[in-house]
């Protein structure tokens, strides 16, 4: 039954993939990435619950989980500094669209 865990976080990564592609503004953008980081966590965990071989089943992992709760941290710490970007963005000049944002690149 591990196909059906596996369809969601990839169907989750590539929804976030097409919204980061296809969208401007700065806002829906994170969210995106939020997305993409939360269909790589339902992978790892999936993963580890089952195993691919009959020995791996029988000794008691958690790296999968493990790694999974370092990513929520990862993108948590990355939620907190986008937002705080993306105000102070917006303070300087007021809209969301990521194209206004060119000079950014020199």
């Amino acid at each position: 039954m591990l196909i059906p865990y596996l369809l969601i976080g990839g169907l989750l990564f590539v929804l976030g993939m097409i919204g980061f592609v296809t969208r401007r503004n700065l806002i829906i953008i994170f969210l995106c990435t939020e997305l993409m980081f939360q269909g790589i966590v339902v992978n790892l965990v999936a993963l580890d619950r089952f195993p691919l071989s009959a020995a791996a089943a029988t000794v008691a992992r958690s790296d999968g989980q493990v790694f999974s709760l370092f990513l929520l941290a990862v993108a948590a710490s990355e939620a907190a500094l986008a937002l705080a970007l993306v105000v102070l963005l917006f303070r300087n000049k007021p809209t969301l669209d990521a194209g206004a944002w060119k000079l950014l690149r020199d």
